[in-house]
């Protein structure tokens, strides 16, 4: 059966109605890859009834109880009892186990029970996210995972929170809108409580967020950011793959995916594969730069790990929107734009599996945080104009924006909420020349997007911004951050692709104490005109050879995209023949059949069909996870999820 949830983890209340709740849950191993020996498990409340229910499949469950008080990790790694034990002790609310929280790598989805009050959050990055729904029987239930909670409370869809993953991305907070009604998403950033039910009563007080994770000033210098940020990345890079002896790596070349060969490298395996998809495009620089840092690895520190080299021939490599049947192999927790190119990403990781690997590394996130975005200027325009204008002319001249637009955006000060009213808009997107100094990227409506689809769009903006609240008060900041969470719910894609290989594969920059470290630096001096991703390359200096990270180039794969369009256009035409979206009133079968006949169209050269089919076969794959059952009951037992 497709779509099946192969990993997750839900928080029950203790109660009868939690314990009957439990087993409605799929039986470990019943469906899958099978998981590794002690992954499957349930955590008790002291009542002995089930409190956290996990099928983690790569990741491990360290859990530890001191009396009442209990806590539970998931994560990259097995974090010892000891630990848990420090961990623990002393921490009286969730503020002080916060306190000691930040010594680990932030990569963990945490679950405590303290002075009888259950706290659950992910990763100020996203990459771990937490999500809740209220049962009619059990009460409140929390999971990492949206499916599992709509299958739980029977949640239907939300038309309108899928009309809004039809556009290129989603900003906050408008992200947080959950495609099943009922199920809510709790911020990156924030927890949710849980309090028990008082004594006597059988009522239950609803769900709370609090925040628990701040951005750090940016007060370092250069040289003391990038210490921190080497020795971050060195953190996260052991806690996926500290101590397994066969590991692999996308090497394409470019300096994050160089940066996380080398940092695994150093942690000692016995082997170690570096895979590159070679490029059709002859004026491609990644081959060569790729095959540079396996000379360098080969000559350098004699007696280290020599890796082996597999180049993926430029033949070999799907074109986007290959294969799309494949993708309802995966359960993704939304319609993702990456899932056009999922053949790619199989195909990588299917020969990463074949060498042998037990986990794979990828440089995800690298871009996000290290190549600095232009509105970063807006805020250092309000401490430091001289060097803002500085930049940003050098930028200006880059880019190619024309100087009176240029000053226009920079002493723009439009608040957060009205530039979320009007961030979508009939018109087409904005052209490579206008200047990017605002809250983010105005989007356009597609012209096959039905009347009813664009309504449900623009009241989605609307209505988010009565109550919207950026990330941070800095533009540039509230856009970085914002663009690293995106870019985190982007990878689940890829994680889950793994799951269904049998492989591991993690993207060690999504680690929120590289999100810290990196924010922690001084905005002139980790974003620049003239360098390319300044920080990264002073935190690798010495473990990644100097001519390495010299690169200043990076490679890009629109010309496989539009290709694309053309080679599998009998399946995208198959798509929209029998189109559930079409069903569903977003969007016009008819426009989209012509497109399919048309792929090298001016319109698909304007705008990017890519979140569309992504939402199309993403709506296949929920529709057909599990079948309805007529006769549900909170007691009934089943093994698929």
């Amino acid at each position: 059966m497709p779509g099946q949830l192969r990993d997750y983890f839900v928080v029950l209340p203790d109660s009868v109605a939690g314990a009957a709740v439990a087993g409605r849950l799929p039986a470990p191993g019943a469906t899958g890859p099978a998981p590794r020996a002690g992954d499957a498990l349930t955590v008790a409340h002291p009542s002995g009834r089930p409190w956290v229910v996990a099928r983690p499949l790569f990741r491990r469950v360290s859990h530890l109880a001191r009396g009442a008080d209990a806590l539970v990790l998931i994560g990259p790694d097995r974090v010892p009892d000891a630990v848990l034990a420090g961990l623990l002790e002393g921490a009286r609310d969730r503020a002080g186990l916060e306190r000691r929280l930040a010594r680990l790598p932030g990569l963990y989805h945490v679950v405590a029970r303290l002075s009888g009050e259950t706290w659950i959050r992910g990763t100020a990055t996203g990459l771990r996210r937490i999500y809740h729904a209220r049962h009619p029987e059990a009460g409140t239930l929390a999971s990492d995972r949206p499916a599992a909670l709509a299958r739980l409370t029977d949640a239907p869809l939300d038309d309108g929170a899928l009309a809004l993953r039809l556009l290129d991305f989603v900003p906050h907070p408008l992200s947080r809108r959950v495609v099943w009604r009922g199920v809510y998403e709790t911020g990156a950033g924030y927890g949710l409580a849980l309090p028990v039910a008082a004594p006597g009563t059988a009522a239950v007080p609803g769900p709370t967020e609090h925040r628990w994770w701040e951005p750090p000033p940016g007060e370092l210098s250069l040289a003391r950011g990038a210490r921190r940020l080497g020795d971050a990345v060195a953190a996260s890079v052991r806690a996926h793959v500290g101590g397994v002896d066969r590991i692999s790596c996308e090497l394409s070349g470019g300096m994050d995916s160089t940066a996380l060969a080398f940092a695994a490298r150093e942690t000692g395996p016995a082997a170690l594969s570096l895979l590159t998809v070679a490029a059709r495009d002859r004026y491609s620089e990644d081959e060569t730069w790729a095959r540079r840092a396996v000379e360098a690895a080969n000559r350098s520190t004699p007696g280290a790990t020599a890796p082996d080299h597999h180049v993926i021939p430029a033949a070999d490599a799907p074109y986007f929107y290959a294969d799309l049947v494949a993708t309802s192999a995966e359960l993704n927790d939304e319609p993702l734009p990456v899932a056009p190119g999922r053949a790619r990403a199989h195909l990588l990781l299917s020969r990463a599996h074949a060498t042998g690997s037990r986990y794979h590394l990828t440089g995800y996130g690298g871009d996000e945080l290290f190549l600095g975005l232009p509105h970063a200027y807006q805020d250092l325009f309000h401490g430091n104009p001289r060097t803002a204008w500085n930049h940003l002319s050098g930028l200006r001249h880059q880019l190619g924006w024309p100087l009176l637009p240029t000053v226009k955006a920079l002493l723009d000060r439009s608040t957060f909420p009205r530039w979320i009213a009007g961030a979508v808009s009939t018109e087409p997107r904005p052209v490579a020349r206008t200047p990017l100094l605002s809250w983010g990227v105005r989007q356009s409506l597609r012209p096959w997007f039905t009347e009813h689809g664009c309504a449900l769009i623009t009241e989605e903006f609307r209505a988010a911004a009565e109550h919207a609240e950026p990330i941070d008060p800095w533009r540039g900041r509230h856009v970085d951050i914002d663009a690293v969470r995106m870019g985190a719910r982007h990878f689940q894609a890829m994680e889950d692709i793994g799951m269904t290989i049998g492989l591991p594969v993690a993207a060690p920059f999504y680690d929120d104490r590289i999100l810290e470290a990196t924010l922690a630096v001084r905005l002139p001096e980790r974003v620049s005109p003239w360098r390319y991703k300044p920080l990264l390359a002073e935190a690798m200096r010495g473990v990644v050879p100097d001519a390495l990270l010299a690169r200043t180039t990076k490679d890009h794969m629109s010309s496989d995209e539009h290709q694309g369009l053309s080679e599998h256009a009998t399946e995208l035409a198959g798509l929209w023949t029998d189109s559930r979206l079409a069903e569903r009133g977003l969007v016009d079968s008819r426009s989209l059949l012509r497109l399919a006949a048309e792929p090298f169209s001016p319109v698909l050269a304007e705008h990017s069909i890519s979140p569309t089919v992504a939402g199309e076969t993403w709506l296949r794959t929920a529709e057909d996870a599990w079948p309805a059952s007529p006769h549900r009951t909170s007691t009934t037992s089943e093994a698929t999820l």
